[in-house]
Order: structure tokens, then sequence, then C-alpha cells
């Protein structure tokens, strides 16, 4: 949050701070979280804005996520959330205006420089689609008893996923360029890495177990080798040293900040430290969350309570424990 924080309340120094200030939040999901970012950048502004002695803007939200995402279920709280919002910072407040947009944050979203701030956490780790060099009908390179890279992985498998994230992420500033007004503010937190190897524990630990307990299921016959063999995660947790040449060489971003930000291995548990089967029991159950739909649409339902049981299994008889690695990335609009 300190990034976050630093980059509202720089954003609050321009010296024509918008009447209505746009915000988004890209890869919102729906939960108990889905207003937390939203809720913080208020918040700082408003209170930023009674200390400097000028009026409160108002404010229109936009919260943006895949079609498929429960924006049902965010509508009918948001009525509990304007009036936490009140209560936390007063009634002077007013209203904060917010809107569902359905789509993919790798298309355009919004109209041209209407966006004052930009947020997103936990998304752009996910790419666009698989490397296509994964899913060529003719000749699709094999990563052979895995479902994302592992240090088994062939070297043309690492390359198509740091080229397919490259890609991506250049378009998704290139997009967010159009969208966003001079000098309005981007950031962003993503799944990252503190080495330059993408095949270290520190990014890829979980997918082995998963994938290991695919080749089990194989084993016994609940999955053909074929279809585990065609099956990849469109995933990619960047070396931060990634983030900054695609920024620079994209070009219409200022980095401000770039921070790591690392959790330990059980936090899971919420801070409260478990015997390894609890912890591995935790953690795939989200996992399996975040997982289900893509290995459900490609296996079947079926496998799904054998595969995750498996899972947890391999996890709990394993002994490594490894940090969860995020970047925090604070942008700039250039003029």
């Amino acid at each position: 949050m300190p990034v976050l924080k630093q980059a509202v309340l720089d954003f609050c120094c321009c010296s024509k701070l918008p009447e209505t200030i746009t915000i988004a939040d890209l890869g919102c999901s729906s939960g108990p979280n889905t207003f937390y970012a939203v809720s913080e950048i208020t918040s700082i502004i408003y209170k930023r804005c009674c200390q400097l002695s000028r009026s409160a803007p108002e404010f229109r939200v936009f919260l943006n996520d895949l079609s498929g995402n429960d924006f049902n279920t965010i509508f009918q709280s948001l009525t509990a959330f304007q009036e936490e919002l009140q209560e936390k910072n007063g009634a002077q407040l007013g209203t904060v205006y917010v809107a569902g947009v359905p789509g993919s944050f790798y298309g355009r979203l919004f109209p041209s420089k209407t966006l004052h701030f930009v947020h997103s956490s936990s998304s752009l780790h996910w790419l666009s689609q698989v490397p296509p060099e994964l899913t060529e009908k003719a000749s699709p390179l094999i990563n052979k008893g895995k479902v994302f890279i592992s240090k088994t992985s062939p070297d043309a498998v690492i390359n198509s996923y740091r080229t397919q994230f490259r890609k991506d992420f250049s378009l998704f500033l290139r997009l967010r360029s159009e969208e966003i007004a001079p000098e309005g503010r981007m950031v962003l937190t993503l799944g990252g890495r503190r080495t330059a190897d993408a095949t270290s524990d520190e990014s890829c630990l979980l997918w082995d177990y998963l994938g290991q307990a695919f080749q089990d299921l194989v084993a016994e016959g609940l999955v053909e080798e074929e279809k585990l063999d065609t099956y990849d995660t469109p995933y990619y947790e960047p070396y931060r040293e990634e983030i900054q040449a695609e920024v620079e060489k994209e070009g219409s971003f200022i980095l401000d900040r770039l921070e790591l930000v690392s959790l330990p291995w059980d936090c899971v548990n919420g801070g409260i430290n478990h015997d390894r089967a609890v912890t591995a029991k935790a953690m795939a159950k989200a996992f399996r969350a975040v997982n289900e739909p893509m290995i459900r649409s490609h296996f079947g339902a079926d496998i799904m309570d054998r595969l995750f049981h498996r899972f947890t299994e391999i996890m709990a008889a394993d002994n490594k424990e490894v940090e969860h690695v995020s970047l925090v990335v604070s942008l700039i609009r250039n003029v």
C-alpha cells in the first residue's frame, strides 16, 4: 500500500485537480476485497483535499473484469460500500459513482484521455492467451508432463512464455496510454520474481506440484497423456528488469517506482503458523479457486477433486518453502 498511497498523494499535488476524478480498477474480481483499492484511493484524495483546503472532487469509478465475473454481487454490495466510505471519511465525501465495465484489459475499455487513476492487482501475470507456439496444431512445442514453465521445460517453451508476456504488457501499456489523461497515474501489482531464472522455485514450485499431480492421474488412467501435454497455463511472473525494459521501450509512461514485496510461504493462513498439512490444504483451496475454470474446460469436471487431493498430498509431503513475490509498479502518463 505505501506505493499506492504515495502515487495518490503525488496525484493530489497537481495544480489543477479535476472536479470529477475518474478511477478504474482493472481485474476487480468479486469478493470481500473488491472495493478495497477504490476505498483507499478515494479516501486518500478526499483527506488530502481537506488538508489543502480544496473542495472535494466527485468520484467516478469503473470496475473492470472479464464478462464472466460476478458483477451482480458487486452491485448488491454497493450500498454497504458507500455507507462504510462515509463512515470512514464523513458525509461530506458525497456519493462515489460506480459502474461495471466487462471486458479484457488487453483491449480498449474506455474513451480517450478519460481516466485519471488506474489500479490493477493480481491480474497482469495472466496472459491474454497461451503462447501460440504451444498450441500450433501442426507442430506445437511440447512441455512434457508440465502445465507451466519448469526446470525440465525446453528453452523454446520458456522463451515463448517470455515473449507472450512482453507482447501483452506492451499492449496493455499502449491501450492504457490512450485512455489515461496526461499526468494520470497507474499502479499495478502482479506476481513477479527476484531472479532472472524463469524456472526458479520462487515462480514454479506450485505449478510443479500441479504437474506432478496430473502425472499421477495419468498413471492411474484418469487423464490421457496427450491431454496433459496439450494443456498449458497462460501465466507468467516477470523479472523486475523485464517490467522496466518494457515500460521504457513502449515509452508512454514514466516509471515512478518499481518495488518488490514478498510474503511468507504460509501467508495463506493469515499470519498463523500451522503445520505443513494445514498450509497445503489452504493453499490448494486457493489455487483451485483460480485454476479450476481453465482445468475443467480442458479436462472435464470429473477429475477435479482427485487432482487437488493429490496436489495437496504432494505439497504436504515436500519440505520446500518459497516466498510469494509481487512487483508493485507506479507509472505516470507522459504529457
